[in-house]
């Protein structure tokens, strides 16, 4: 998009970490390329399933077997297909791909129905401030399904208050503001304190791109002083990895509070669907749900380090679709703008993959996901007051943008945010605020005809 496209400067200055960059090739052809040499030109229903474009042979077979564990259901113990076992007792799935549909984004619920592709995690707040603490009967998120014999944690539903609004030129505009519920507690009741924060399904695709990107660059990225003074104060979440026991950068989940693909892998096994790996051993239940302990388990680990192995391979390994429609005058008066409100400035364009030994494709990739993996405080209407590590309840880490324009094709929705909330781009924007407050004041004053070049240059990603 645009005629030109130039390095970050951060990553000139990282080059002896990235190696030398693959991609080339005409400008628009470069910024067709959002995953480098790993993207695939696939704008059907199947763009965000495909291996990547330079994968090796020798890599297919892991991620076809790593395909087949992400979407096929596992099930109770004991049962004669021993490799898929281990199910629950309490659950939110029963296979990655129900949330992960065709490894894109889940959707809230309808109105009236509980939750049943996005999670509601919980906890209550720490002695004297400190750190947040599971809820003692109900752990750290509601499980909404479970085995015969034991109870469903709870039904999480959803309603929302409707909020109009205009543009200064007078198009309309709604947003909704959802307020949850817990309804049929299946073991008592929750703390008085509890805090909830809901939390959709995001995209799989191009996480391992993600996962190169080398450590310093992202220091170099992070200013949580705000040096510059341009009111943009992204922030590293220094997390606890459970495979080292020590502070690790986070890079994915909502809030970056896992370190790898490993860990978010792992965790999504045990607290979505009760299945114990080597990297979390622990059932997701509490000890006040005895009844559970009762239940046959589908031995230690339920998922033996090989299928987490080829999971993960899965992941890491997924394509980037390629961005489209570069060529559109439309798309790129939307970019220049994308840049002059400073979306830019979270959303970073522009990433260069350091050296990664376990998959060499995909290593030294000029990649485009528009997002910089920190931390920022995106205000108090979107605060979860729920803080994770060293993330607040009003900070969230920012998401990548590839992709977007292909969600109602894949997905068949396109709900944003954490939760979901909002129903289309342009109400995404309008839910930003603290330190994204200017560049959306910036976009309700644009003419109509701007705000939708914008809106064309985000469909395009």
């Amino acid at each position: 998009m645009g005629t030109s496209i130039a390095f970050p400067s951060v990553c000139l200055t990282l080059l002896v970490v990235c190696g030398p960059v693959q991609a080339v090739g005409k400008p628009d052809q470069l910024a067709a390329l959002a995953g480098g040499n790993t993207t695939v030109f696939d704008s059907s229903r199947d763009a965000f399933s495909r291996p990547a474009a330079n994968l090796e042979e020798a890599h297919r077979a892991d991620f076809f077997v790593g395909n087949s564990f992400f979407n096929q259901n596992w099930v109770a113990a004991p049962a004669s297909t021993a490799a898929r076992d281990g199910l629950g007792p309490l659950f939110n799935a029963r296979s990655c791909s129900s949330c992960h549909f065709k490894d894109g984004r889940s959707a809230p619920p309808e109105l009236d129905r509980p939750f049943d592709r996005m999670i509601m995690r919980i906890s209550v707040p720490g002695p004297e401030g400190g750190a947040p603490t599971p809820d003692p009967t109900y752990g750290g998120q509601i499980q909404g399904q479970a085995l015969p014999g034991a109870s469903p944690e709870a039904d999480v539903f959803v309603d929302y208050e409707t909020i109009e609004g205009s543009f200064p030129d007078g198009e309309s505009y709604s947003l909704r503001r959802p307020a949850y519920r817990l309804e049929r507690l299946g073991y008592g009741p929750v703390s008085p304190r509890l805090r909830m924060s809901p939390r959709v399904a995001p995209a799989v695709f191009g996480m391992g791109l993600l996962e190169a990107i080398p450590e310093q660059m992202l220091r170099a990225m992070a200013d949580p002083d705000d040096r510059n003074g341009d009111g943009i104060s992204g922030r590293l979440n220094l997390v606890k990895s459970t495979a080292s026991s020590s502070l690790s950068v986070g890079r994915f989940g909502w809030k970056a509070e896992q370190p790898s693909i490993e860990e978010q892998t792992a965790a999504a096994f045990q607290n979505d669907m009760g299945l114990s790996t080597s990297v979390r051993p622990a059932e997701n239940h509490s000890a006040r749900q005895e009844v559970c302990d009762k239940m046959t388990t589908g031995g230690s680990p339920e998922v033996s380090d090989s299928i987490l192995h080829s999971v993960v391979s899965y992941c890491r390994t997924l394509a980037v679709p390629a961005a489209r429609n570069s060529s559109d005058p439309a798309v790129q008066r939307g970019e220049r703008l994308f840049h002059r409100l400073q979306c830019a400035s979270c959303h970073t364009p522009e990433s260069v993959t350091g050296a990664s030994e376990a998959f060499p494709e995909l290593s030294g990739q000029r990649i485009r996901p528009y997002t910089d993996l920190l931390l920022h405080d995106l205000g108090e209407d979107l605060s979860d007051h729920r803080p994770v590590f060293q993330a607040s309840g009003a900070e969230w880490r920012t998401p990548p943008l590839w992709g977007l324009g292909l969600m109602p094709k894949v997905n068949g929705h396109s709900y944003l945010l954490h939760d979901g909330r909002a129903r289309n781009p342009t109400e995404a924007i309008l839910w930003h605020g603290g330190e994204a407050r200017a560049a959306r004041d910036g976009f309700i004053v644009l003419p109509r005809a701007e705000r939708q070049d914008l809106i064309h240059f985000l469909e395009s990603l």
